[in-house]
């Protein structure tokens, strides 16, 4: 199943990751239908990635980054009950990854980020 599901998240382009993820589903479907349908529902949302510069494709296909983050703000808060108020939670958060007490890594092909909010923008416009 991982090499199946590798196949999917690192194809050449989007093209090839769609024909990875239809071969994924037919094997998948016979061999264990509840993996299928998990997949299934994740729909095309998964591939979103291959829309942006294959530069960046490495940092958005995961949600490693995130979970990382998480898991340090948890573990760095366990201790308390609750938090008075949302901000209070979020001045933490800022003062944690300020002080270096968390770090995130950059995100690669964060010089693509600038063209791709212009052309957002432009698309909205």
């Amino acid at each position: 199943m991982q090499r199946d599901n590798h196949r999917i998240a690192h194809a050449a382009d989007g093209v090839e990751a769609r024909k990875a993820y239809a071969g994924f589903l037919a094997k998948w479907s016979r061999l264990c239908s509840a993996v299928a349908r998990s997949l299934e529902e994740a729909g095309d949302q998964l591939l979103t990635f291959y829309e942006f510069p294959k530069a960046m494709w490495k940092s958005l296909r995961s949600t490693s980054v995130l979970e990382n983050l998480n898991r340090e703000f948890r573990r760095r808060t366990k201790t308390q009950a609750s938090f008075a108020t949302e901000e209070a939670a979020i001045t933490l958060l800022y003062g944690l990854l300020a002080l270096g007490q968390i770090e995130l890594r950059k995100i690669d092909g964060h010089r693509h980020v600038k063209a791709l909010m212009s052309r957002s923008a432009a698309q909205a416009a």
